[in-house]
């Protein structure tokens, strides 16, 4: 499955609040950053960035570490998104949530459904047979409900989730790695290519050298 930035906007925005979108945003790609540095940027308070700071902290999306400001004396924390721990969090709440579509299908399908017109409430057959197909809210008289388009959003619904997962994420850091790895031994090639006469030049010069040095010994 491809993480996308609107992915992990949907998760903070569902697990921590909208609120705390723009530190992540902020946060993503980066490494210790100070809470102070964040507020400044947010233009928040402290208590405010590190209470956004703790929501997320507890599905383990951030990292921190700790300094002492050898100057006031105190602590100051630098944080990091964990896209990693994003990644399966996002992962796990596409299944938990196609889990509970399929159910929903389940529940559609193996029922009969009956709606006040007047938008009051729903109810199921024997709900609505107990109150003698009227509405308890309003005294109208319900009408059955035709829940196929409902079913089909469900199912489309499911169908692109199920491709979502399956999906597996592009490997361009795979093939970017190996083109760099074939640059280099490319490289290497060539160098052995220069290096190799010039090693044998000099083996030769030195034969050369040591001979004559004997010759002259021998003289």
């Amino acid at each position: 499955m491809k993480i996308t930035e609107e992915h992990i906007q949907e998760l903070i925005k569902e697990i921590a609040g909208p609120d705390v979108i723009p530190l992540v945003l902020f946060l993503k790609g980066k490494k210790n950053i100070s809470e102070f540095k964040l507020a400044e940027k947010l233009k928040l308070g402290v208590n405010q960035v590190r209470n956004m700071l703790y929501r997320i902290n507890e599905y383990n999306l951030v990292h921190y570490t700790r300094k002492k400001d050898k100057s006031k004396g105190w602590y100051i924390y630098y944080w990091t998104f964990d896209e990693n721990e994003a990644k399966t969090l996002i992962k796990d709440l596409r299944r938990k949530k196609l889990e509970k579509l399929k159910n929903k299908i389940h529940t559609e399908t193996g029922g009969t459904f009956f709606v006040c017109p007047e938008g009051c409430l729903r109810m199921d057959y024997a709900d609505a047979m107990e109150h003698d197909f009227v509405c308890k809210e309003c005294g109208t008289k319900l009408v059955q409900l035709d829940n196929q388009k409902y079913i089909y959003s469900l199912n489309q619904q499911i169908k692109e989730l199920e491709e979502e997962l399956n999906t597996p994420e592009p490997e361009i850091k795979v093939k970017r790695t190996v083109k760099k790895v074939t640059k280099i031994k490319q490289k290497i090639k060539k160098a052995k290519k220069i290096i190799k006469p010039i090693a044998k030049k000099k083996k030769r010069i030195i034969r050369k050298i040591s001979k004559n040095i004997r010759s002259k010994k021998r003289k």
